[in-house]
């Protein structure tokens, strides 16, 4: 008798809700997991995109040949028009890389409880789809502030502008787990929840 696949989870959240946090926790519960801002990084070390990006806004946002995320991030934010050129350069990249991995993760023995990718902008992408469970993680709007600026998030009024509220990424997700505690209550959580995801 085959195995059953194993689930396809995209995991998502406001700037600041904890969400690589829960996807650190996940990894440790069983699941495979994969960051799509770590594959974007990976991405920039590139030279395709960065001579695209640098043809695009110029030089100054990859000084001495490095893609400076923060720089970019405050071109690419100023207009829609910039914004939606950057991300049709990303989105489809990141797409094959996930694709592929997923591939890789499906093929392992033993299977893993779970892949889980986390993609902040899940739902504003129309992503939703493309998995089989989606996990919100949401947080207390004041906590999720601090922690925003405490990592010093470039442009980060821009990047909250163009996402969805926590209430709207909690009422469209499978699942929603609440992140306002300790990392172990958000792992005791999360425990529970991945229990769910063969049933």
């Amino acid at each position: 008798m085959p195995e059953p696949a194993v689930p396809f989870v995209g995991l998502t959240g406001g700037m600041g809700s904890g969400k690589s946090t829960a996807l650190e926790a996940l990894g440790r519960l069983g699941a495979e997991v994969i960051s799509s801002d770590a594959v974007v990084r990976e991405l920039y070390e590139s030279r395709q995109l960065r001579d695209a990006v640098v043809g695009r806004f110029g030089a100054d946002v990859a000084p001495g040949g490095e893609v400076d995320r923060a720089a970019l991030a405050q071109r690419a934010f100023a207009s829609d028009e910039d914004r939606a050129w950057l991300e049709g350069q990303v989105w489809p990249l990141v797409g094959a890389r996930v694709a592929q991995w997923l591939e890789q993760v499906r093929a392992m023995r033993p299977a893993p409880r779970a892949a889980v990718v986390e993609v902040p902008l899940l739902f504003e992408a129309g992503q939703e789809e493309l998995y089989d469970f989606t996990i919100a993680v949401i947080s207390e709007e004041a906590l999720r502030r601090q922690r925003a600026g405490a990592r010093g998030h470039a442009v980060v009024d821009e990047r909250v502008a163009r996402q969805l509220s926590q209430q709207e990424k909690a009422r469209r997700a499978t699942f929603v787990v609440h992140n306002d505690g300790t990392v172990e209550e958000l792992e005791r959580e999360l425990s529970a929840l991945i229990g769910k995801l063969g049933e």
